[in-house]
């Protein structure tokens, strides 16, 4: 049942045999292997290379067959060097010699990029819904939390207050760009190969702009060479499922802080947590942390796929191969912990008096200070010195700003007034923060607002609407 051999003498070693066979993974492309094939045997047909009977006969071998795997009524076995063997075995099982005509004016070359890409284009909307899930999860908490006052922190130490939608939505706006990545790639992968043959096309009068029509794809490939050889678009994928990776990590490592003894932030509800073999107690989030964990696979998918493609000479080269395992392990991976996520994200409990009580900590208004001196003229470089020393004064005297009296304030700085009090509130200083893209809970719901019906719009591309 190989497909080829013609012009050899003996069968291969036992040892090539195990090292060609791809069959045990490629599987999961016959789907799109028998659709790319009804649409070759109809360009075959208008090509007058099949009769309207051979023709109907053709697509009634190719729906039966595809029925059949779907049922699991047809497996490849040992033997079957890849998917594509396999699926033709399949057809002169059901068609006998005719089934061989299907082989004309393609190679397994051309089908697997076409496959490969059919796959991918159809997935990727699969992943889009399963980040429009996290996006919501993440805005449902937001809506609810958009007043609720937060330690903003940079370098992990706290720096202002924030309020904790407005930190929540960061986490949406990262996962909209992913979104945005995809969706722009689909359109440079949108492009089909089927009709470029090995590498140089066919002598034969088919149609590839016809076929690409039929199988959704934009047009098709202008290069046959490079269409064979170009693996940009999986390569491309990686990239961008790595970088979700990287996105649901610092999520991930987020939620982990929140959720923790020292930070208290939030309660993780019991259908997203684990608990411990040995300690009674324990509430774990693997959830979070194994999101942070995968990103490593993601990441090592690209740079696999990347050194395998950095030193071919074109077209096709059998190291091609290996360009599947690592989008296929992608895919798996991005739809196994996308709804994991999400579905943590949504259950989630915030400690709001717990927030609100550390949201100034650590002398989190002192930028509100410093802005007020600023709108009283006084030059920033000034202002942020007599704040500094004022922290200083309120760590040797174990006090925090709303602790000083109107002495100890003018002892620092006769900048310092009474009237600065009216700064150190934190709900003060998040009203303030009210330029656009600022905290201000005001401004986090028109933010939200304009983010819901962006997500909308990714929910519709998703779903083909």
């Amino acid at each position: 049942m190989r497909l080829w051999g013609g012009r050899f003498e003996g069968g291969p070693a036992d040892a090539l045999t195990r090292l060609s066979v791809s069959v045990q993974f490629d599987w999961r492309l016959a789907p799109y292997d028998l659709l790319a094939s009804r649409a070759h045997a109809r360009v075959l047909s208008r090509a007058g290379l099949l009769t309207d009977d051979e023709l109907a006969r053709v697509i009634g071998a190719l729906d039966d067959l595809d029925r059949a795997c779907k049922a699991g009524e047809f497996r490849p076995m040992v033997a079957d060097e890849d998917v594509h063997t396999a699926l033709e075995r399949g057809l002169l099982e059901r068609l006998g010699t005719l089934g061989g005509k299907l082989r004309a004016g393609r190679s397994r070359n051309d089908q697997i990029a076409t496959d490969l890409r059919l796959y991918l284009r159809d997935h990727v909307r699969t992943i889009v819904s399963r980040l429009v899930e996290l996006e919501t999860a993440l805005m449902g908490q937001a809506e609810e939390h958009a007043e609720t006052a937060a330690p903003g922190m940079t370098h992990l130490q706290h720096a202002q207050p924030v309020s904790f939608g407005h930190q929540l939505l960061s986490h949406v706006h990262a996962f909209s760009r992913d979104i945005d990545r995809l969706r722009d790639w689909d359109r440079r992968a949108a492009v089909c190969p089927l009709g470029s043959g090995a590498l140089a096309g066919s002598s034969l009068p088919l149609d590839p702009q016809a076929v690409a029509r039929e199988l959704g794809f934009d047009s098709a490939a202008p290069n046959s060479m490079d269409a064979v050889a170009d693996r940009d678009f999986a390569a491309e994928f990686l990239f961008a499922g790595s970088l979700i990776g990287v996105h649901l990590s610092r999520l991930g490592e987020e939620i982990v802080l929140w959720a923790s003894q020292e930070f208290r932030w939030i309660e993780m509800d019991d259908a997203y947590s684990t608990g411990s073999s040995i300690m009674p107690q324990k509430k774990n989030p693997d959830v979070a942390e194994l999101a942070r964990g995968k990103s490593g696979r993601l990441i090592g998918n690209l740079m696999s796929l990347l050194t395998t493609l950095k030193g071919l000479p074109q077209t096709y080269n059998r190291d091609l191969q290996e360009d599947k395992e690592p989008v296929f392990d992608t895919v798996d991976t991005l739809l196994l912990v996308l709804p994991a996520v999400a579905g943590l994200v949504a259950t989630m409990r915030v400690n709001t008096a717990k927030l609100a009580a550390s949201a100034p900590d650590g002398f989190a208004l002192a930028t509100d200070l410093a802005e007020l001196l600023v709108r009283k003229g006084i030059p920033f470089r000034e202002a942020h010195e007599a704040v500094g020393h004022l922290v200083v004064w309120c760590q040797v005297s174990d006090k925090t700003f709303d602790e000083l009296t109107d002495d100890e304030l003018a002892k620092v700085s006769p900048h310092f007034t009474p009237d600065v009090r009216d700064v150190l509130s934190v709900p003060g200083a998040l009203a303030a923060r009210k330029a656009y893209g600022g905290t201000a809970p005001d401004r986090v719901r028109e933010q939200l607002a304009a983010l819901r019906e962006q997500v909308d719009g990714q929910a519709a591309w998703a779903s083909g609407s």
